[in-house]
């Protein structure tokens, strides 16, 4: 039975969300991958199926604060969606080692699927008014420095950092909470 601090409770409420790749492979190291992710948000978000607040796309997870009316079933169906087309994605590109090393990572419970991209959950965290919306928000922006991989969190493309620091992102986000 799932930890109840790890269960959607609210309808329409906001989240914090991590999406991690099995066994911590890093799958979004080329460009086209990332946009798998992107396109995905875009399209929920054109459907009026999800409101994004804020997100980085790291090289082996993906941290998002977001709602939706039916936040569960839509985070399934974005995980569904976009470990299809990654593994579809590297197939074409003969990611044979990546490939295995997924295969490697099924579930004992489900025989026959032959490879798992996402681990399970999502571990969903409510937010709990402005200030953890803050904290959230800023743990997001700060990620890629924490890891190295750059000095400023507007340098890092793959998140929300520039849409709050009132420049253009690569998807829109809603930053009046």
């Amino acid at each position: 039975m799932p930890r109840s601090r790890y269960l959607v409770h609210g309808d329409a409420q906001p989240y914090f969300l991590t999406c991690t790749v099995i066994n911590w492979l890093p799958v979004f190291t080329q460009p086209q991958a990332a946009e798998i992710v992107l396109n995905s948000w875009r399209f929920l978000q054109q459907e009026g199926r999800l409101v994004l607040y804020g997100f980085v796309i790291l090289v082996n997870h993906v941290h998002m604060v977001a709602s939706s009316s039916d936040l569960s079933k839509t985070i399934g169906e974005f995980k569904s969606f976009t470990a299809r087309e990654l593994l579809k994605l590297l197939g074409q590109r003969s990611a044979r080692t990546l490939l295995w090393q997924l295969t490697r990572g099924r579930s004992p419970s489900d025989p026959q699927r032959v490879r798992h991209l996402w681990r399970p959950g999502s571990h969903p965290q409510e937010i709990l008014g402005e200030d953890m919306m803050r904290q959230k928000i800023e743990y997001i922006h700060q990620n890629p420095v924490m890891r190295g991989y750059v000095d400023d969190p507007l340098h890092w493309r793959l998140s929300s950092a520039r849409n709050y620091a009132g420049m253009e992102g690569v998807i829109a986000v809603k930053t009046d909470w």
